[in-house]
């Protein structure tokens, strides 16, 4: 089927916005052109568009763009959707838009906004079994719904995958990640109250996130040093996966082990068959979220416990599962548009 110009798919969030163009007439989504940008060099989502589109020969008619920040209306793409004019802003950065001024101003026919993890979990369908390893249980042969879908990476993702027919799957975007964060140890009451003293309420993504992480680490530290100051987020994944570092080392260890308690109990909120972990920090040290306390902290539910014995969980090791899966949504809408 030719589904006429390609579609320009975007991944934004609040570190970078990643671009690409997918032809929605494909059985199967796929993205090509990608390219990266960085959210601080751009004074607004309309320039980093227009930067991404320069070079390129083709001039799309349609954008579906995944954004770090929630979208209403966004499980259930309709090409006709219209929405009274509201601006989005991320969550974690100052650009904010409006889904028809983008509309007007990059000269496009529609527009179509979804929430960042929402689009991840529109991809896990997708996925080759190797883009899944497995952390713990059987890979499920078919995937079996309802799936969890979360992941740590400037902020914590998290959203529902269920199936509508033996074909179709339905994403709900949710806003876990904004849950109360729970501490269950003496070492996380320290990271809570010095996170509290930053930020009054402590959410899990300020624990489960880059920037949590840093923060984690600097809790750990501080109750040694007062005088200890914040490294970046990304030193201390760096150093902690080369294990040449043990405050690193023990600030990503205990991250693990909470981002195990946390995915436990969504997985217990969803009545979850499997879950798939994603986002941009899991899989660049998917050897140390294996030797660590995530699958103990998982299971540790009490009367409970018991649900996690098969439970299977996978990681994403798909480089870009937001544009694929911002790929499968446009793939959806041009399908439904009139005359395909």
């Amino acid at each position: 089927m030719n589904a006429g110009p390609p579609v320009l798919v975007a991944d934004i969030g609040g570190t970078h916005a990643r671009f690409g163009l997918t032809d929605p007439g494909r059985a199967t989504p796929a993205v090509t052109d990608v390219r990266a940008f960085a959210t601080a060099a751009h004074p607004g989502l309309v320039e980093a568009v227009r930067a991404y589109l320069a070079p390129l020969a083709v001039r799309p008619r349609l954008a579906v763009l995944a954004v770090a920040a929630p979208v209403p209306g966004d499980h259930t793409p309709r090409p006709d959707a219209t929405h009274a004019p509201s601006t989005t802003r991320l969550t974690n950065h100052a650009w904010s838009f409006e889904r028809h001024g983008l509309q007007q101003a990059l000269g496009l026919d529609a527009v179509h906004l979804l929430n960042d993890f929402a689009a991840v979990a529109h991809a896990v369908p997708w996925l080759q079994p190797a883009q899944l390893p497995c952390l713990h249980g059987q890979p499920p042969m078919p995937l079996q719904g309802p799936v969890t879908v979360l992941g740590p990476g400037t902020g914590l993702g998290v959203a529902l995958l269920v199936r509508q027919t033996d074909a179709a799957w339905q994403v709900l975007a949710t806003e876990g990640g904004h849950a109360s964060f729970a501490p269950l140890d003496d070492t996380e009451r320290t990271i809570a109250r010095h996170l509290q003293e930053r930020h009054g309420r402590v959410s899990n993504e300020r624990v489960l996130s880059g920037p949590g992480l840093a923060q984690i680490e600097l809790a750990l530290r501080h109750a040694r040093n007062p005088a200890a100051v914040a490294r970046d987020a990304a030193a201390i994944l760096a150093a902690a996966v080369a294990g040449d570092d043990p405050a690193a080392s023990a600030a990503l260890a205990r991250f693990f082990a909470i981002l195990g308690s946390v995915t436990g109990d969504i997985a217990l909120l969803h009545g979850a068959r499997s879950v798939v972990i994603a986002g941009g920090i899991v899989p660049r040290c998917l050897p140390l979220l294996q030797q660590s306390d995530f699958v103990a902290r998982m299971r540790d539910k009490g009367r409970l416990a018991g649900w996690f014995d098969d439970l299977p969980v996978q990681v994403v090791t798909h480089p870009q599962p937001g544009l694929l899966g911002a790929a499968a949504v446009a793939t959806r809408i041009t399908a439904s548009m009139p005359g395909r």
